[in-house]
């Protein structure tokens, strides 16, 4: 893998990097609701920018709540002095409110999608968003109104593709399917958190995306910088987590994220990686994830993180990572253990599994000679 090779995101022909760029943390603010100055300025967010769009990458994640709207100007403002808009896909989200005391400036209904896509396209300078995501699930709004109105901003040229961040599996199920259904635009990614500390879409999420063509872009791959190994046991470090005045880290400082940031320890001294580099090759190279989102301050974290890309994993490593991260199923997942299933189900009869490649990489395949629409060297 190298960032100048692109993959088909979901069941669409939407060509990413296997490694998306986080700008959460562009505009120096952060996320409404929460605190802590821990971003970039707009110096070192373009510095950021312009040095993932050097080295290949496409593929920009934004929200229209980052940093209340800033973050989106910000890229608007980036991708304009580049000259680059047909060259990245942009990837911005709505739901979140940044009018306090407005009902309809939050949610997902109809008059807020509206609303939010026009404030972004305005924040970004373009006019139109590459991959527009629903950002979480409000509780209320019926799927089939969200899916119509995605389906409407589709042909009327304001979005290409649409997506859903934070919801459930059902959810995510009802809205392909109906959008399937109905003959309107469907979902093409989920946008889910995904890490080494961070397992639990693997029970449904994972096979539900595979199955219906829903690409996974995972974000905090790891888990609010814990796994990049700053915060080893008896080392003092500053970031987001260490804002947290408990002491928890936002709840990630357990026992059980200990030993997995251990194991990753060994790993990375095996591999002669850094710890955030074994992170990420895991998260990006897992089943079903089309590509994992990084963020970072400064451009040397950046370098680290983008080298994820350059190693392959021997299995045994892998294997050590899977153990020390393992989760126990819960219901009624753990009724579809293979030794469970073999006794009640087939008595005892070999039954062959699907052929490879059956789910894994299913609707991920290489685009091998696109380098923003270029033929690739061959040199």
């Amino acid at each position: 893998m190298s960032m100048d090779h692109y993959y088909l995101l979901g069941r669409s022909g939407l060509r990413v990097s296997r490694l998306a760029l986080g700008t959460m943390t562009f505009g120096n603010g952060g996320i409404r609701g929460i605190g802590g100055s821990w971003g970039s300025d707009e110096d070192a967010a373009r510095a950021i920018f312009n040095r993932y769009i050097e080295v290949g990458g496409n593929f920009i994640d934004t929200a229209d709540s980052y940093a209340v709207g800033v973050s989106e100007e910000l890229i608007g403002k980036f991708v304009a002095e580049a000259g680059i808009r047909d060259r990245v896909v942009i990837s911005t989200k709505f739901s979140n409110s940044l009018e306090p005391g407005n009902p309809n400036a939050g949610g997902n209904g109809r008059k807020n999608l509206m609303r939010a896509v026009d404030a972004s396209l305005r924040r970004l300078k373009t006019d139109y968003i590459d991959l527009y995501l629903l950002h979480t699930w409000d509780r209320i709004t019926p799927v089939e109104e969200v899916m119509r109105t995605f389906d409407d901003l589709v042909r009327a040229g304001k979005i290409r593709y649409a997506g859903l961040s934070d919801v459930p599996g059902w959810y995510a199920a009802r809205a392909q399917t109906w959008a399937e259904a109905h003959a309107l635009t469907p979902p093409i990614c989920l946008q889910l958190p995904y890490s080494l500390a961070e397992r639990s879409i693997e029970n449904e999420f994972v096979p539900l995306a595979q199955t219906l063509g829903l690409g996974i872009t995972a974000w905090s791959p790891l888990a609010m910088g814990l796994l990049s190994g700053k915060y080893r046991a008896g080392k003092q470090a500053s970031g987001r987590l260490s804002l947290d005045t408990s002491g928890s880290g936002l709840g990630l400082f357990t026992e059980r994220n200990m030993r997995i940031v251990a194991a990753l320890e060994a790993v990375a001294a095996e591999t002669g990686r850094s710890m955030a580099q074994v992170a990420l090759n895991w998260v990006v190279t897992q089943p079903g994830v089309g590509a994992a989102i990084i963020g970072a301050s400064r451009i040397e974290q950046l370098d680290d993180n983008l080298a994820a890309l350059d190693f392959s994993m021997p299995s045994e490593l892998r294997q050590q990572l899977q153990a020390a991260s393992a989760v126990e199923p819960v219901y009624p997942y753990s009724l579809f253990a293979d030794d469970y299933q073999a006794g009640i189900l087939n008595a005892g009869v070999a039954v062959g599994e699907k052929p490879p490649g059956y789910y894994s990489g299913t609707f991920l395949p290489k685009v091998t000679d696109y380098v923003f629409g270029q033929p690739k060297s061959k040199n």
